[in-house]
């Protein structure tokens, strides 16, 4: 299967439990996607910066694990992760607390070596980065970074880009993320939007206005994700609206949008049509929202995998 390379920042994990207590584990955006594609049997692999430090070891130890390659990894001597802290209210939906602000990862594109992954990610298959991927890097290392995605565009690479919007990353600068955004869908393949987040940063009236926003950019495959509403994807000129199968009442609703694009990009890989991936993008977020956490347990995704 084709190399996937997945970029942007993986962090230490602290989730609060039913007990209160909080549990320790590793997560971020685009490396909860990497995961569950590398178990959807997807060659992929994971370009950030980490330190030298214990809870380092222990990511590449999971990124191992999990079947993640980590040739794209540079790691900073002396410097440690960032860290995430989930809380849930009894909806399941999720509040975040960061401290990230001098995370290696940050300078990924500007730090020795960094020729070596950007080479990397040229002559990869698919390119899936975020939002929040762009949020970390100054202008310097994005400037380098949206050089990688035109080279690999021109080889033939799909440029997948998920619009996670989250303002704190971007210092509430709206003009910056809308400017930078609006960079990285020019050099997009595909983009799988969460509506709410587009609301945030664009003030859209609908998924469908979503839609024409975002092909006006070029970009020939759409998905905006709706939670239950389910999702409207656009491809082959052609609109199509897929429901969620059934509607579950979560219990955490970290990595749904991740895990949805996880099994939608998968699918596609394997040659599914995107109305087939959706729904195996459904059918992964369904149960991801079921657990606490971002990324569920191998057992219940081979469960998942076998029905």
């Amino acid at each position: 299967m084709a190399k996937v390379v997945c970029v942007g920042e993986v962090m230490v994990e602290l989730a609060r439990g039913g007990d209160g207590r909080f549990g320790l584990a590793f997560g971020g955006d685009t490396f909860n996607t990497a995961v569950y594609l590398a178990r959807a049997g997807i060659d992929t692999g994971y370009a950030t910066a980490l330190g030298d430090d214990a809870f380092s070891e222990q990511i590449l130890g999971l990124a191992a694990m999990e079947g993640v390659g980590r040739s794209a990894v540079l790691q900073v001597k002396g410097r440690v992760p960032g860290l995430y802290l989930i809380t849930t209210d009894d909806r399941g939906e999720r509040s975040f607390h960061y401290w990230r602000d001098t995370s290696p990862a940050r300078l990924l594109f500007e730090l020795d070596g960094w020729q070596e992954v950007a080479a990397q990610l040229v002559d990869a298959r698919a390119l899936y980065f975020s939002g929040i991927t762009l949020s970390l890097y100054s202008n310097a290392g994005l400037g380098r970074f949206l050089a990688a995605l035109e080279l690999a565009g021109e080889r033939g690479a799909w440029r997948v880009f998920d619009g996670n919007f989250r303002p704190r990353g971007w210092g509430g600068d709206l003009a910056r993320a809308r400017t930078v955004f609006a960079e990285a869908m020019k050099r997009a393949s595909i983009a799988l939007p969460t509506f709410e987040d587009e609301v945030a940063l664009w003030g859209d009236a609908s998924p469908r206005a979503t839609i024409e926003r975002i092909t006006t950019y070029g970009v020939r495959e759409v998905v905006v994700k709706n939670g239950p509403g389910g999702a409207l994807v656009y491809a082959d000129g052609s609109l199509i609206e897929v429901p969620v199968e059934r509607e579950v009442r979560p219990v955490d609703t970290t990595g749904a949008g991740d895990s949805f694009n996880a099994g939608y990009l998968a699918a596609r890989l394997k040659g599914e049509t995107p109305e087939a991936a959706a729904l195996a993008g459904h059918r992964l977020a369904s149960a991801v929202i079921m657990h606490r956490g971002a990324i569920i347990p191998r057992s219940e995704h081979e469960g998942l995998s076998a029905h």
